[in-house]
């Protein structure tokens, strides 16, 4: 009696199983049982072959550590394990706990009077995961807290109540901590003053009152999100050896770099002038010829300019061209659609419909030497995209196909009257045209189906769908594999050139200083892993509703509705390869 250790993978779980090689297969399936609930019924066990109940598991070869692969799943009337926590019901839940379950409608933002370009902005950073986590464990330095500190209490004190920014004096960061901790324990809307506040005492340009003497003005959400951004970037500095590559998060997640040359279109002999920038965003300009994205990226980063020339002595025209050296993990692009109009003496709009997708590739703009390591990466991204793309149609294919099966198999049922003469006479017929069949194959030389060692192996449904599984981990080892080891060291940059959409300001009118901003954010996956199902979050103040990828479709405007803004992509990350232990025959 031999027995060893093996390892069963089920519905991403690992087991620990000792095994008689002596016993059957049956016997094998009433120990997985007992680890999985799974019944033997609904069971198939693979293990370099598809293990049946007569099969000995001595012919299987098994070894010690192996691992085997179980599919299947529970019957309804199967009793499950006693789950771990008491289910806790919606009604006994606090607003907290609700505002935190899985699919929970988020927070609004009340406008308290032309606030909603800081409301859209607030919503549109917000959907940064890691700056979430980041502010977290912000603490300001003893010198701001110093200067607003309330005299009775601590910034600390009054931020667990929600109202930081009152002790917060100018420190934004703290008052944006401090609101997105509020907004993460409610699904109701509500007026973020103490922000607001905090942000008038830092940036008086945002303290403006209106012109009608009620109330603040209006003002341009590009404008709030530039100092917010810069704010942070002053504020969240990184600890330790980050420190040294990068000068903030903003540096590590937001920040990207330019290659800058600047030559002389009057005399192109003069020597040109080659720089790296750092930029937090890139500028897609708005002309009469500009209809897409793209095409407005292009105009931004190949700008003209006027300045002296050295060599000539006089102005000239110069030609500024930036290519990207560096590409952030999360790339803003500001649509250029305000300009000061002298007539009028405001910022005026710029109408033109500006289409943009939802995911866009950017490593024409990058310098020759970032893009020969990154196409690389990104076509053989896009093959294992066409690859999932042919494996989710070949199962659609087989279930369709499985379906008409069973249709076929009832037509083709025999009624219990029909004579069994004529069922005789029915075989018989099958039977000689089967066998003229065969004959006509033999005559012209092919070989008769069955009974022959070139006969075709007949593969089950689960043995197709792993060879399948198996290319595709191979496939997405290879993206792994073709990143280039200067990539590797910058983790949190780009490293396929590919962005995808995630949130975007828009607004509605026809002057920065009037209409209305609006924001929209992607529903990300419940679970870690999970498939998103391509939703969107609307935020219209406190107003909050789920609409479909289509809704975005309608914002690259074209008139006085909503029109896209700020554009906050995410690069496309690297796939992720399951690790599977188990020995290949």
């Amino acid at each position: 009696m031999a027995e060893i250790p093996i390892k069963v993978k089920h519905q991403g779980k690992v087991y620990d199983l000792e095994i008689n090689t002596d016993s059957t297969g049956e016997e094998l399936k009433i120990q997985l049982y007992s680890l999985t609930n799974v019944e033997p019924e609904n069971q198939k066990v693979l293990a370099k072959k598809l293990v049946k109940d007569d099969t000995p598991l001595s012919s299987l070869g098994l070894k010690a550590g192996q691992t085997i692969t179980l599919m299947g799943t529970p019957s309804a009337d199967v009793v499950m394990d006693i789950p771990k926590e008491k289910m806790k019901f919606a009604e006994d839940m606090t607003e907290a706990e609700l505002a935190q379950q899985d699919g929970a409608t988020p927070a609004g933002l009340q406008n308290t009077g032309n606030t909603c370009y800081a409301n859209a902005t607030l919503q549109t950073l917000r959907s940064i995961p890691e700056l979430q986590q980041e502010l977290m464990s912000y603490k300001p330095s003893a010198a701001t807290s110093s200067a607003g500190a309330s005299s009775m209490f601590s910034a600390d004190q009054l931020a667990q109540y929600g109202i930081g920014g009152l002790g917060g004096g100018n420190d934004l960061t703290t008052a944006l901590r401090d609101l997105y901790k509020q907004m993460g324990g409610t699904q109701q809307g509500f007026p973020p003053i103490m922000f607001l506040t905090t942000l008038r005492q830092k940036f008086p340009q945002f303290a403006e009152r209106a012109k009608s003497g009620h109330g603040y003005a209006q003002q341009d959400a590009e404008e709030v999100w530039t100092q917010l951004v810069q704010t942070l970037h002053e504020s969240l500095k990184l600890p330790g050896g980050e420190a040294q590559q990068f000068k903030s998060w903003v540096g590590k997640y937001m920040a990207g770099s330019f290659e800058v040359t600047t030559t002389c279109d009057d005399a192109p002999e003069e020597e040109s002038n080659t720089q790296t920038e750092e930029f937090h965003d890139l500028k897609c300009n708005i002309t009469t010829d500009v209809n897409h994205l793209s095409e407005g990226m292009r105009i931004a980063l190949n700008e003209k300019l006027e300045k002296n020339s050295p060599s000539l002595g006089r102005e000239a025209t110069y030609t500024r061209s930036s290519r990207l050296s560096r590409l952030p993990k999360h790339l803003p692009i500001h649509l250029i659609r305000f300009f000061w109009r002298k007539d009028t003496q405001k910022k005026a709009k710029i109408m033109r419909k500006v289409t943009f997708q939802h995911e866009i590739d950017v490593t024409e703009f990058c310098t020759d030497e970032l893009r020969k390591k990154l196409v690389p990466v990104r076509d053989k991204i896009r093959e294992v995209r066409k690859e999932e793309e042919d494996m989710e149609r070949a199962k659609k294919r087989q279930k369709r196909m499985k379906a008409q099966e069973e249709i076929e198999a009832k037509e083709s049922k025999v009624r219990a009257d029909e004579p069994m003469q004529k069922l005789k006479e029915k075989a018989d017929k099958e039977k000689a045209k089967s066998a003229a069949g065969e004959g006509d194959k033999a005559a012209n030389g092919d070989t008769a189906m069955g009974g022959t060692k070139e006969e075709e192996k007949h593969k089950t449904d689960d043995e197709i769908e792993k060879e399948r599984a198996e290319k595709l981990a191979s496939m997405k080892q290879d993206v792994l594999s073709a990143v280039h080891e200067d990539l590797k060291k910058d983790p949190t940059a780009s490293q396929t050139g590919l962005y995808e959409l995630r949130a975007l300001v828009t607004h509605q009118g026809s002057s920065a200083d009037s209409g209305h901003y609006t924001a929209y954010v992607k529903k990300t996956a419940s679970k870690v892993g999970g498939v998103e199902d391509g939703k969107w979050w609307w935020f219209n103040d406190e107003k909050v509703q789920e609409v479909d990828a289509e809704k975005i479709e309608t914002l690259a405007g074209g008139g006085e509705s909503h029109s896209a803004l700020i554009l906050l992509y995410r690069a496309v990350e690297l796939p992720v390869v399951e690790q599977d232990t188990e020995m290949k025959a």
